[in-house]
């Protein structure tokens, strides 16, 4: 009987020792295991390839995420609206009447053609008045994009947006014909008018530049003001574009009295870059007014505006 007890506690220290032994082998496989798993990816995470993954299961490229915003879900500043702000007043040939919302002129007959190749109904457009000097400083803006001949250039790009141009025009030297300076046949013989000029116009710059006349170049509120001072005589000349100065003095010969175009502006055409629509700095909307821009070049829609609304005129080049 003491033998055979004495076998069976044998037996079952015996077992006891396995079962431990069995359970320390799987105690370090699984330790093993858990410290190799992240030396093995299980699949290829290289940039070449890679997907974005949606909670609906299905794999999409992520390039096709970048157009997420296009069509009705344009970012605009009212949603379903594309808010315009044009000057106050707006010239003619750019708008005609003073009414951008009747289509007529060609900044007005240009805004609802990209208004329309961005979506937007006719009846959807918002018209605003804006201040030309101030729209072209920074910050926010309560418009989508403003027209009112806005030359592009560098400086301003720094603080606002551009479209590509959708008109390019040489700037002109407009005064008074009984002015002592309404004979002048070149810049050098400008140095000593006294020339004025919007607040904020490219006009200023092109005046110190290139004429760099010996008094400082007196700075109005808008267009309508320099036009008045002009009559007055309390200055003696004024740079404008080419179609506003046609129109001020041989269309509305009201504005400017007895008024004379002595010439344009050497090189001013190309180094003004041209007009662009303007908006806010980094507006998410920039790239599709862009983008109208270029498809009413290429199909020849702006080339038709301009032979609707633009007079062609020529005019002696001042050196």
């Amino acid at each position: 009987m003491l033998i055979g007890r004495i076998g069976k506690e044998t037996l079952m220290k015996n077992r006891i020792h396995l079962a431990a032994a069995l359970a320390l082998v799987f105690a370090l496989v699984f330790i093993m295991s858990a410290c190799g798993g992240d030396s093995a990816p299980s699949e290829d995470t290289s940039a070449e390839g890679a997907v974005t993954e949606d909670t609906s299961g299905e794999e999409t490229p992520a390039e096709d995420q970048v157009d997420a915003a296009d069509g009705a879900d344009l970012q605009t500043v009212t949603p379903g609206k594309l808010t315009i702000a044009t000057g106050d007043p707006a010239w003619a040939p750019w708008v005609i009447d003073d009414d951008p919302a009747s289509g007529e002129g060609y900044e007005s007959a240009v805004a609802y053609k990209v208004a329309e190749y961005l979506g937007f109904a006719p009846e959807d457009v918002v018209w605003i008045r804006s201040d030309f000097d101030a729209a072209i400083q920074p910050g926010p803006k309560d418009f989508d994009f403003n027209l009112q001949q806005y030359s592009i250039t560098e400086e301003r790009r720094e603080v606002v947006d551009f479209s590509s141009p959708y008109y390019k025009e040489p700037l002109v030297i407009i005064t008074k014909k009984d002015n002592p300076f309404a004979e002048a046949t070149s810049l050098a013989e400008l140095k000593g008018a006294v020339f004025g000029a919007a607040s904020g116009d490219i006009a200023t710059q092109f005046t110190e530049e290139k004429i760099g006349p010996d008094k400082e170049v007196q700075l109005f509120e808008n267009l309508s003001d320099v036009f008045a001072s002009l009559n007055s005589g309390q200055i003696d000349a004024t740079i404008v574009g080419l179609l506003t100065g046609d129109y001020v003095i041989n269309v509305e010969g009201d504005q400017v009295e007895d008024g004379v175009i002595l010439g344009s502006v050497e090189g001013s055409e190309d180094a003004t870059g041209g007009l662009g629509l303007l908006l806010q700095k980094d507006s998410p909307l920039t790239l599709k007014v862009t983008e109208a821009v270029d498809a009413l070049h290429a199909d020849g829609t702006l080339d038709e505006l301009k032979g609707n609304w633009l007079s062609s005129l020529d005019v002696p080049v001042l050196k």
